[in-house]
């Protein structure tokens, strides 16, 4: 009875891990569901099939399937191949550092692009409407949102540096990975 409440336990810890591996996936735009799906393969002794993680999680094959799409995409899963084993099979990414800085620099990175273009569209109307307008005071205002602008623009590509610096893995020259205990 004893070995019974103790595996009840175990399977009852991991579970609560999984429920916040799942909830704290949020802050990198990762549905709960989907960061349930990473814990069960982060805990999973073995590579699973799409029919495994469905029994596992209990959600729809198709569910199972866009979200280890959506992983794969992320490299946080990856695929595995077992001799004699027909179905798909998935693995989590255990290094989380890999997982963290890839997943970290295409989010942001895309984000970045498109703020860029974003500001540089802006510049290009202003510097437009600065050389045709003859009112003194809109071109002064005007002047002094370039130079915002032009602030702007360089923290995105600060961030851009600070984005390949991760892609690289230079980052944890800087930042060294901390060992397990």
């Amino acid at each position: 009875m004893t070995a019974e409440k103790d595996w009840y336990l175990y399977e009852q810890t991991k579970e609560q891990f999984i429920h916040i591996i799942a909830k704290n996936m949020n802050l990198y735009g990762i549905t709960p569901s989907v960061g349930r799906l990473y814990g069960a393969l982060y805990f999973s002794d073995e590579p699973m099939t799409l029919d495994d993680m469905r029994d596992a999680l209990g959600m729809s094959k198709t569910s199972m399937s866009t979200g280890v799409r959506q992983l794969m995409d992320l490299k946080m899963v990856e695929p595995v191949f077992k001799r004699g084993v027909r179905k798909d099979l998935y693995t989590s990414e255990e290094d989380w550092y890999k997982s963290f800085t890839a997943l970290f620099s295409a989010r942001w990175r895309k984000s970045i692009e498109k703020n860029l273009e974003e500001l540089n569209e802006a510049e290009q109307v202003l510097k437009e409407l600065q050389a045709k307008t003859e009112d003194t005071v809109l071109a002064s205002h005007i002047e002094e949102d370039l130079k915002r602008l032009n602030y702007g623009a360089s923290y995105y590509r600060w961030l851009l540096r600070l984005i390949v610096t991760m892609e690289s893995g230079e980052i944890f020259e800087f930042v060294p990975k901390e060992p397990p205990s």
